[in-house]
């Protein structure tokens, strides 16, 4: 295989996948149907053709006729009047009107079958071209069906383009989540180790200081508490030796009422 034939056999195979996936089956389809209307039409048109034509040569068959009976009529006429020369004339020419009229009679017939042709012709190719638009019809109804089951199918699955955009995008989206959960994570373990400190307590020095701080705040609240507790303490001793021991021991039993008399 000589350079210019692969060349052209490669260009020929690329043209073909490339008229392959520009062709649409539904508009081939509709085109065809449109060429056969457009022949249907020029048989129509044919058959109103022959139609005229069988027309034109009855009416000039049909002239001829009334021609042919009229030199019959002129032939009677010139024998009745003992004109047989003129009688003789007349025939002559009513002979040739007679061939005349045999020729159009068989063109008329050609004519006539001409037409009965063409017009089956034309009733079988109108009844092809129905028949074709049906199951044009119906091809493109599978094909926008088979279609749109493709790109449902092909959405469901993620192989679509439009698709495949969304999917890699909540990868993307999925993949940022887990490296910001991954960084939160690991501020936390680090703010919680002290390696880093918390920026909401950034005066109040550092880890230590403020560790120390915590223990003198405790120690100073347990101060405070055992005060508390030593204060108390006395003044409750006070209270108790204040209280005298008669009202301790007095209200409870109340003495028998004295009758009159007995006092």
């Amino acid at each position: 295989m000589t350079l210019m034939k692969r060349i052209s056999l490669i260009f020929r195979a690329k043209a073909d996948k490339a008229l392959d996936r520009a062709e649409d089956p539904r508009e081939t389809l509709d085109y065809s149907y449109k060429r056969q209307l457009e022949l249907l039409t020029k048989v129509r048109r044919g058959v109103a053709d022959v139609a005229t034509s069988r027309k034109r040569v009855e009416l000039q068959g049909a002239q001829l006729k009334q021609q042919s009976d009229k030199l019959t009529e002129q032939a009677q006429k010139a024998l009745s009047m003992g004109r047989e020369d003129l009688a003789r004339e007349a025939l002559t020419r009513k002979s040739a009107l007679t061939s005349q009229m045999s020729d159009l009679q068989a063109q008329q017939a050609q004519l006539q079958g001409e037409e009965e042709k063409l017009t089956l012709a034309s009733q079988r190719l109108q009844a092809k071209v129905e028949s074709f638009r049906t199951q044009k019809e119906t091809i493109k109804a599978q094909y926008t069906a088979a279609e749109a089951q493709t790109r449902i199918n092909e959405a469901f699955s993620g192989i679509s383009e439009e698709m495949g955009d969304v999917g890699m995008a909540v990868q993307r989206a999925e993949d940022k989540t887990a490296q910001m959960q991954a960084r939160a994570g690991a501020i936390d373990e680090l703010i919680a180790s002290g390696a880093l400190d918390d920026a909401s307590s950034i005066n109040r020095g550092d880890d230590i200081s403020r560790e120390l701080e915590a223990m003198s705040s405790q120690s100073d609240v347990e101060s405070e508490l055992a005060a508390l507790k030593a204060g108390s303490a006395p003044q409750a001793l006070e209270q108790s030796d204040s209280t005298p021991p008669a009202q301790v021991e007095a209200t409870p039993v109340s003495e028998p009422r004295k009758e009159e008399g007995q006092s």
